[in-house]
Order: structure tokens, then sequence, then C-alpha cells
């Protein structure tokens, strides 16, 4: 598993889509009450969300990546455990659309041929994705392969 870096003290924050932590800092959000620095890394993995009819309790947080892609790990979602050991999460709903926000603004690149995962189940069937091209946020079942782009989320001190 990669050592990454995990908190950020609020003076040390660069401008937003310039490098921090491994990639480009995307915005300051608020999670679970505590101000985080949201990054969003290079690298791209690709695989199936879970396993189709397959309820995973712990993956239907909106707003927490990191904890809906331990819960994947933990049911077995390689994608997730990929994420994980790159010390990084597979965006929740809100963290991808911050990341559209992002794009949208011109600060990061975003693949736009294919459908994003997202941590977020939907249903026991189905997880959301997003179309980065549009910023178009869906579901599809958890069987069909798709990519994801690793995010941290650091405490901002």
């Amino acid at each position: 598993m990669t050592q990454a870096q995990q908190t950020i003290a609020a003076a040390e924050l660069p401008e937003r889509g310039q490098p921090l932590a491994g990639g480009i800092f995307v915005t300051r959000y608020w999670l679970n009450g505590e101000e985080c620095a949201l990054v969003l890394l290079d690298d791209e993995l690709s695989g199936v969300w879970g396993k189709y009819g397959e309820d995973v309790a712990g993956a239907k947080n909106y707003s927490d990546g990191e904890a809906n892609t331990r819960a994947m790990a933990e049911a077995g979602s390689e994608i997730a455990i990929k994420a994980l050991g790159l010390g990084a999460h597979i965006p929740s709903c809100l963290e991808g659309q911050l990341v559209m926000a992002a794009k949208a603004d011109g600060l990061v690149t975003l693949r736009e041929d294919r459908f994003h995962w997202l941590s977020t189940q939907y249903s026991a069937h189905y997880a959301y994705s997003m179309d980065f091209e549009d910023g178009w946020l869906t579901y599809g079942g958890k069987s069909y392969e798709r990519v994801v782009r690793p995010v941290r989320s650091l405490p901002i001190q």
C-alpha cells in the first residue's frame, strides 16, 4: 500500500489546479464535519464495481468516497482494493461532482469517452457512474467494466 500524505495545513494549500499529494488539487470541501482538500490522481483504474445483485451496505454514502471504497474492498471489489493500495479512494457522488466542476473550470483533464465508476451504490444491482464529457450522473450494472480516477481527501489543519 502506498503511504500517502495524510493532512495538509491550510497555509500550505496551493491554488486549485496545482500539484498536491501526488495529484492535482481540485477544491476544498466539508466531509463529516471536517474541512478537506480533494486531490485527483493521474492514475486510471479499470474494472467492475462489484457483484451484480450483492448489496454492499457500507457503500451508500453520497459524500464519503473513502468509506464507500473500504466497504467495496471488504466485499471483494478489485478496483476498490487497487484504489486503496494507491493511498486513495474511488470518488463518491459528491466528490465526482466536485471533480466535474474542476474539469469545467479547466483545472483538470478527464477522459470523456467512457463512464467512470463512483463509489456510491445505487442498489444491490447498480452503482453510480459519471460521464465527464458533460457531467451526466447515472447508474449502471455493477458488473460492467468502467474506469476510475482515484482521489485523495486530506483533512485541512
